[in-house]
């Protein structure tokens, strides 16, 4: 099965979030899974959809904050290992239950890390380090406690992800804390893929640049994710 690779780099957080929504909307076109690995020009945080901008803007300090296209709590972001998958439509990934597919991705980076020789485990259960808010309005770091099915590497969470699935496909947005051991991120990266071929018989094609695709994303970053009346509307 042929999926596409695009790794594109660093980039603001506004752009990186509006390029995940312009891919996802493009996934039908694509017609095939697409992994996406890019990084930070400068220290942010993301957080889900449908967060309350009030309890965010509180619980962390990070700069900017910028509302993600998918669910889930606040993911600071500077040297963590960044990804995202874009599903089709016609992909049986699409059809999974949002469980399902949770767990598909994070045994794929649990494989990835096992050829790099680093053991890490699926979480079980839940557990939270701050109780102070109702479930519904956990706005805790993402990386504070764990979820079931989070990745992780000596009890501590490395890998959290949050999904969002419409018509258009399926994105899954992806934050791994490399644990503190002598690892690159290019050799992860490589590790991914490996892994992909291995368990999804995934046939790697690059990206081809798309200046439009590009160009679509900048303003939809500048015309939305970099805007006060998005990030702040709830």
């Amino acid at each position: 099965m042929n999926w596409f690779l695009l790794n594109s780099g660093k980039g603001d957080a506004a752009f990186n979030m509006a390029l995940d929504e312009v891919l996802l909307e493009k996934a039908s076109r694509l017609g095939r899974p697409l992994l996406r690995f890019y990084g930070w020009t400068e220290p942010a945080a993301t957080f889900g959809y449908f967060q309350r901008f009030s309890h965010i803007v509180t619980a962390t300090k990070l700069r900017p904050l910028v509302r993600r296209p998918t669910g889930g709590g606040i993911v600071p972001h500077d040297a963590d290992w960044t990804y995202s998958l874009i599903i089709p439509p016609a992909h049986e990934w699409h059809q999974l239950r949002a469980e399902e597919s949770y767990r598909l991705m994070h045994e794929w980076i649990q494989s990835a890390f096992t050829i790099l020789k680093v053991e890490t485990e699926l979480a079980t259960e839940c557990k939270r380090s701050d109780a102070r808010y109702p479930k519904s309005e956990i706005p805790a770091a993402c990386f504070a406690g764990h979820d079931r099915l989070d990745l992780l590497w000596h009890g501590r969470k490395i890998a959290g992800a949050a999904q969002r699935r419409n018509k258009l496909g399926l994105l899954i947005q992806g934050s791994v804390q490399p644990p503190p051991l002598s690892l690159s991120r290019a050799d992860w990266e490589m590790a991914m893929c490996e892994s992909a071929r291995e368990r999804f018989q995934a046939a790697w094609t690059e990206f081809a640049d798309d200046a439009a695709l590009d160009v679509h994303a900048k303003l939809l970053a500048g015309q939305k994710y970099s805007l006060n009346g998005y990030n702040q509307k709830r």
